[in-house]
């Protein structure tokens, strides 16, 4: 693990509570940031210290979602519903009242918004018309995390009864549902290549399916407390996950074996739970956001 250089490029500093939601921008140079104080702030990779506050809402922000085909930016306003802000303006464009839960997390694909809530449903929206389509009821408890797989037309759904749903996004229909985790599922992320599914979640441990099949390949006690999200590299040949063990892991894409360990004592680390972690596609530098109120910023020599 020693050879992989590790150099802590940013501390941002600017959100006044807990940072719950990371998305990288339609242009990779940007990603968005959204925390329990309801701000969201854009970052701007070149200029990575100037954020911009674009939004500022009542309550906590724990999910935001871009759509490339509008530069729109959503924003899941908890107990309230969506918020939409056209990218091109910093502006708000409009927003709907949808829902009195916590949203978990959003995914726009095809014209069609999916929202994923702390009441086990999930509301699809159609994005041009700004209205409702559906509500999906999954489970009892919320929907934690949502992973888009456009070449087959799944969307993986993890959830807090500890299971993740695979949904058919022509019939809107489940089509499995898997419940090898034993505690909630935080974090999923389908493989670049659509080869695998990976899951993580407040067991600590990762999954990793055949989407063939949808059969578990592998088990891994990955961290010491839950896997709060994951991030693939573009090429899929590495991803890192983090956790509220307050590390960020750097794993090999294909063995699955964990190459570096990033926190405090050895990288300048975050000192609290790491929410969420994006590999950029921008520069390749790994984003991440903590209940500590920063945004880090990593270099990886590979």
């Amino acid at each position: 693990m020693s050879k992989i250089q590790v150099n802590k490029l940013h501390t941002l500093t600017g959100h006044n509570d807990c940072i719950y939601a990371l998305v990288e921008g339609v242009d990779p140079r940007k990603f968005y940031t959204g925390s329990g104080d309801g701000m969201v702030v854009e970052w701007d990779l070149d200029a990575p210290k100037d954020g911009k506050l674009i939004a500022k809402l009542s309550h906590s922000v724990y999910a935001l979602a871009v759509d490339p085909e509008r530069n729109l930016l959503f924003i899941g306003h908890n107990f309230e519903g969506v918020h939409v802000v056209d990218l091109n303006t910093k502006e708000e464009i409009w927003s709907l009242k949808i829902t009195n839960q916590a949203i978990f997390d959003i995914k726009a694909y095809q014209g069609k918004l999916f929202v994923g809530t702390g009441d086990g449903v999930l509301t699809i929206l159609d994005i041009e018309e700004k209205s409702l389509l559906k509500h999906i009821k999954l489970g009892e408890k919320s929907i934690r995390v949502m992973s888009l797989f456009p070449e087959k037309k799944h969307m993986a759904i993890g959830m807090s009864d500890n299971s993740v749903v695979i949904l058919d996004l022509e019939t809107f229909a489940p089509l499995k549902k898997m419940h090898n985790h034993t505690n909630s599922v935080f974090a999923l992320r389908y493989a670049p290549d659509g080869k695998i599914l990976v899951s993580g979640g407040r067991d600590a441990h990762l999954k990793v399916w055949s989407v063939d099949s949808y059969q578990e390949e592998e088990s891994i006690v990955a961290h010491l407390y839950a896997i709060n999200y994951l991030s693939f590299r573009e090429d899929g040949k590495y991803f890192v996950t983090c956790s509220m063990d307050k590390s960020i892991k750097l794993w090999d894409g294909s063995s699955f074996k964990l190459l570096k360990v990033i926190d405090k004592a050895r990288h300048a680390g975050h000192g609290t739970s790491v929410n969420k972690v994006l590999w950029s596609r921008y520069n390749h530098k790994i984003i991440a956001v903590s209940d500590d109120r920063t945004v880090s910023i990593w270099d990886i020599e590979l």
